[in-house]
Order: structure tokens, then sequence, then C-alpha cells
């Protein structure tokens, strides 16, 4: 797995090359591995109705579900923070949390050094699908 996941860390950093970000300048990318073994990238796209801003995680979601796919078992995300390791926000864990909780979370840095979490840690007690059947 080591191969696949060198290839989803170096795919979110050039997706956060391709980031769309003249507002704050901070761009983000992202890297989703998919069941089937596809990689699938997002950059985050700013837009002057801050509102409207996607984040790289979600770009990259979309664009997965457009080329077919549903089940995901990884996802890498990069930003230019050098010194520590930077987490999709709040919004992004919840449209992960979509899709199911047993992703792996690469957090990646510029330098490509990564650390390993989970969905699950990151977004303990979470909100999803199933919880919509019990009503």
């Amino acid at each position: 797995m080591t191969d696949k996941v060198n290839e989803l860390v170096s795919k979110c950093l050039q997706a956060r090359d391709m980031a769309y970000c003249p507002y704050s300048r901070f761009p983000v990318g992202a890297a989703i591995l998919t069941a089937d073994g596809a990689i699938i990238t997002g950059c985050n796209v700013e837009n002057a109705s801050y509102g409207l801003t996607v984040c790289a995680e979600r770009t990259a979601v979309q664009r997965a579900v457009v080329e077919g796919h549903r089940q995901f078992t990884a996802i890498a995300v990069a930003c230019d923070i050098k010194d520590q390791f930077v987490g999709p926000c709040g919004a992004c864990r919840q449209v992960l949390m979509e899709f199911g909780s047993d992703w792996i979370v690469y957090l990646t840095k510029p330098d490509g050094s990564y650390k390993e979490t989970s969905l699950s840690e990151l977004l303990p007690l979470a909100f999803s699908p199933a919880h919509l059947a019990k009503t």
C-alpha cells in the first residue's frame, strides 16, 4: 500500500498547486483513493462572494461522484503550512462522512511528509446517513 499512499500524497500536492485562491492565498489540494484504486483530485476554488468558495476535499468528492465512484478508502490533504499537519474543515469532514466513516486520512505537509489518522478520529460522534434511517 505504500506505493499507493505515496501516489496519493503526490497527487494531492499537485492538486494544491492548481488551487484558485486569489483572496485567501491559501492553496489546498486533496486526492481521494476510491475502493477500486482510482485517485481523484480536487483543489480549493475561491469566489469573490466568499460563501461560494469550495474546498479541495469537496471538489474531489464531487469529481469522484461525477465519475461514478461512491466508495472511498482514503484521502490525502495538503496546504502550504510547513510546521504542522492541518486537517479538513468541519464542513468537509461532514461531507466525507456521507460516504462512510472508515476513511484513512493523510494530513500532508508541503515537503510530502504526512500523518495518518482516520475520519472517525477527526469527526467523533458524527451525524451520518445511518441516523436518518432511525427516524
